[in-house]
């Protein structure tokens, strides 16, 4: 993975569960067929309330209806996201619909996990919270060097915990692919 994620940001608020990530309504589909699986991405986000998204009342959906993939790269999160059920599709979800990164407050330690142990998106942690920091549609980049994000919409720099070993398994695609990569299995 590259130590610079460009891209647009998605902003939401505080305890974004699993449900909203992907509503169990669409766990329906096949994560082997690359037919169904490209279904999770339309439908990641897809149950986040108006008023947590970002967006005004009726605002553009995460991915639009007629796609599979978004338009934004970075979900900017605050409080507890990923939290609720244990489910592995969230992070995959939020994969298969083209995110490359989220950057919250705090997670849920079992989303954190899943994220990494699946090698689907980078969970970065931030310092501050910036749900009002970042706007929807802000053009953002992360330097996973400098443990940065820059908001290049306003100019403002922000840094992120550092990730230490976890960026080794998400880049090798996941704990197992590490551990095989390792000789630890």
């Amino acid at each position: 993975m590259s130590k610079i994620i460009n891209g647009k940001a998605f902003v939401v608020g505080n305890n974004i569960d699993t449900d909203q990530i992907i509503p169990a309504e669409h766990l329906v589909y096949s994560l082997d067929d690359p037919e169904e699986r490209r279904f999770y991405g339309r439908y990641a986000l897809c149950g986040v309330p108006d008023a947590q998204s970002g967006l005004p009342q009726g605002g553009i959906p995460f991915t639009d209806p007629d796609k599979f993939e978004s338009e934004y790269k970075v979900i900017i999160g605050g409080k507890n996201f990923g939290c609720g059920s244990s489910r592995e599709h969230a992070p995959f979800a939020l994969q298969v619909a083209g995110v490359r990164a989220v950057v919250a407050t705090g997670y849920a330690r079992i989303f954190f996990r899943n994220s990494v142990d699946g090698g689907f998106i980078v969970p970065y942690e931030s310092h501050d919270d910036l749900v009002d920091q970042i706007s929807t549609g802000d053009e953002v980049e992360i330097d996973g060097e400098l443990n940065t994000i820059k908001n290049i919409t306003t100019g403002k720099i922000f840094p992120l915990k550092k990730l230490g070993d976890v960026i080794d398994i998400v880049d090798a695609g996941g704990i197992f692919k590490y551990a095989a990569k390792h000789g630890m299995i």
